[in-house]
């Protein structure tokens, strides 16, 4: 594979994807990576580490290095990079590629420099951020520079950002760390409660993914769900309904109701009645459950679009962000190569 000079990153908490200049998505796995306990060395990187969540012998450990939508553990977090960028950007000892990585709105300073450091170490001659919101907004398609509001819902693995945006830059935002692992962790807390069933986080993320449910279904769908029986200690299976996936979720789901409506609360109302026009986008892996538009639309009374291929509008936008930085006056962008 050729060598590539810019690279957009989007460092999920369930997924990284990454954008390269002229060819686009070129990567997009979950960020997991598996480790030999006693050697300390990687044996995994991403899918065929997912594979083996909760399935491993006890002198190997699959783990997510990031949580919430930050670093957790750095080290990992720095090796996992490096694999990703190797893989998708191929290999040269004197090829150092620029780097646009995303963060979430809310994150601290410590927290940027820890992503701008793993990247750095990981290869990148240049490192930039930006906010997630931002990267959603132009990954969605959408003219961020004009001087009229749009609003973006990112609802990610472990984050969901919500931003107002106008002129080039965020004029209101909320990071809530509820998002897809929160959905899955609701659902296994559900099968516990209702069915004294035990099952796995890939089991509560396949069902989320197949019937999960935001908003009431005109038709109810159902899947068969294995486990282990509490009460017994025996494995069992039984069916699940969309209408219970949807009590499951109804805590998470309402958080993130309560965040947007935040949002639009603290709103300029020249920027407010723009996105009661143009309506209200969202992206990230968590825009594809049925019907969360729906029942974001329900709370806030504004249309809301699902933006094209939700899951890659983070890496796409940061892609494009790279390509327009030479562009961008010095003043956007601040000693810190953040574009906030």
């Amino acid at each position: 594979m050729g060598f590539s000079s810019e690279v957009g990153i989007d460092l999920g908490t369930a997924n990284v994807l990454v954008y390269i200049k002229g060819k686009g998505v070129v990567l997009n796995e979950p960020s997991v990576v598996a480790i030999n306990r006693d050697t300390n060395e990687i044996l995994e990187v991403g899918e065929e580490a997912r594979k083996m969540l909760g399935r491993t012998p006890s002198n190997i450990i699959a783990v997510r290095p990031l949580k919430d939508g930050v670093i957790s553990d750095y080290d990992i977090t720095e090796r996992m990079l490096k694999h990703f960028i190797r893989k998708s950007c191929g290999q040269g000892r004197f090829f150092k590629p620029r780097v646009m990585i995303c963060v979430p709105s809310g994150v601290t300073e410590v927290e940027k420099r820890a992503v701008r450091e793993a990247a750095t170490e990981a290869g990148g001659k240049s490192v930039f951020l930006m906010e997630e919101p931002l990267a959603a907004a132009i990954g969605a398609g959408l003219d961020v520079a004009k001087p009229e509001g749009v609003m973006v819902i990112d609802i990610g693995g472990g984050t969901t950002d919500i931003a107002v945006i106008s002129l080039g830059g965020i004029v209101t935002s909320e990071s809530v760390k509820v998002a897809g692992d929160k959905f899955d962790e609701a659902i296994v807390k559900y099968m516990r409660k209702e069915h004294k069933l035990y099952i796995g986080e890939r089991t509560a993320e396949e069902m989320k993914m197949t019937i999960g449910t935001a908003f009431p279904r005109e038709e109810i769908v159902t899947q068969e769900c294995r486990g282990r029986d509490l009460v017994t200690g025996l494995p069992k299976s039984i069916e699940i309904t969309s209408t219970e996936m949807m009590e499951a979720l109804s805590e998470p789901l309402q958080t993130i109701c309560e965040a947007v409506h935040n949002v639009l609360e603290r709103t300029p109302p020249e920027l407010a009645a723009d996105i009661s026009n143009s309506g209200i986008y969202i992206t990230g892996g968590g825009a594809l459950m049925y019907g969360m538009d729906k029942r974001i639309e329900e709370r806030t009374g504004i249309k809301v679009i699902i933006a094209d291929d939700p899951a890659s509008c983070v890496a796409v936008g940061t892609g494009k962000a790279l390509d327009s930085l030479d562009k961008l006056s010095s003043s956007r962008l601040n000693k810190k190569n953040q574009l906030f």
